[in-house]
């Protein structure tokens, strides 16, 4: 089993500027926009093992010949798959330190307005729209735009929100 393709920054592009902020500090960045991260190109088996993993065997991800046929011209990925990527494109650009545990709280709002053809590259911009105090660290909420290469709306866009503990 190959590994999912790594990030990539091609001639001529930067690479990405990370941020580190201790979690003490992260009140302070309310408003910072993070990244973008490097380029993320999504394979046609990165789409075919997360469908097996999800169950979603959907032919506008899988038949490029069915897909070919549809309005998007070929096999596009799970919008799901796209949003799985906010951990690792996150992590190039913003690292947080003093936390003894992170974790997921939820999604506020998400909407995919434009679909990602397989094949293409996606990264990510994060801005850290909020933080609040909770018992034991902050909850901070990030408004995450994907860009896909190429097109001109967004390919995915989603407000997550994060729990980080001492």
């Amino acid at each position: 089993m190959t590994e999912p393709a790594a990030a990539t920054t091609a001639p001529g592009e930067s690479a990405p500027t990370r941020t580190t902020v201790a979690l003490a500090d992260l009140p302070s960045l309310v408003g910072t926009t993070f990244g973008p991260s490097s380029w993320r190109t999504i394979t046609q088996e990165q789409v075919d093992r997360f469908a097996d993993l999800t169950g979603d065997h959907n032919p506008i991800h899988l038949d490029p010949e069915y897909a070919a046929g549809t309005p998007f011209g070929g096999t596009i990925v799970h919008g799901y798959l796209t949003l799985a990527l906010v951990v690792p494109l996150m992590a190039e650009v913003v690292e947080v330190t003093g936390v003894g545990t992170g974790v997921n709280y939820g999604l506020d709002r998400l909407r995919f307005p434009a679909p990602v053809r397989v094949g293409s590259r996606i990264r990510v911009a994060s801005t850290l729209s909020a933080v609040t105090e909770v018992a034991g660290g902050y909850q901070a909420v990030f408004e995450n735009t994907f860009e896909a290469e190429g097109l001109t709306k967004p390919a995915a866009v989603a407000v997550m929100i994060v729990r980080y503990y001492a």
